[in-house]
């Protein structure tokens, strides 16, 4: 299967950050802040500061598209430049499902190939695993990632793909 490519931002039609959009634990009292956008390297760029204040603790960003049919793709491919923590992945089968399918990974400060076996993807809501299956969907209509390792920290993700193989 060839890979289906989900966002490359080194193709202009991909610097269109309008279905992105930041969720930071400010929805639930938090003090965290994050943003998302391109950096002078034309890739996308993650950044801002968890803060643990007022029962805070995460930030991330999401991009929702359409519905898009994955087949049998078995793998989640991320192309990106971490700091040296601990992030989600996460993939919303359904937008209207209230839970994720997630799966950590861990960035060593150099540019990494990160790839995630989409039948590792367990349910959760708000930090609590589901007594469900693991990710098996043959479509998904959002991704995002996220960072929340229970401290006070500033991050900074920089990404230039992200697939499906």
């Amino acid at each position: 299967m060839n890979p289906m490519v989900l966002v490359d931002f080194s193709v202009s039609e991909n610097n269109d950050l309008q279905a992105w959009f930041v969720v930071n634990d400010g929805v639930m009292g938090g003090r965290s802040a994050s943003t998302f956008d391109l950096n002078a390297d034309g890739n996308g760029l993650f950044k801002g500061t968890v803060s643990l204040e007022n029962s805070g603790g995460f930030a991330s960003v999401h991009y929702r598209f359409d519905p898009l049919e994955i087949g049998n793709a078995k793998t989640l491919v991320l192309y990106l430049k971490g700091d040296g923590k601990r992030y989600q992945a996460r993939i919303y089968a359904n937008t209207s499902d209230r839970y994720s399918y997630i799966a950590y990974f861990e960035t060593s400060g150099e540019w990494q190939t990160i790839e995630i076996p989409l039948a590792s993807m367990y349910p959760s809501f708000r930090g609590r695993k589901l007594d469900q299956p693991n990710f098996a969907a043959t479509r998904i209509e959002e991704i995002a990632l996220l960072i929340g390792n229970k401290k006070a920290e500033s991050f900074q993700l920089e990404m230039k793909k992200i697939l499906m193989k």
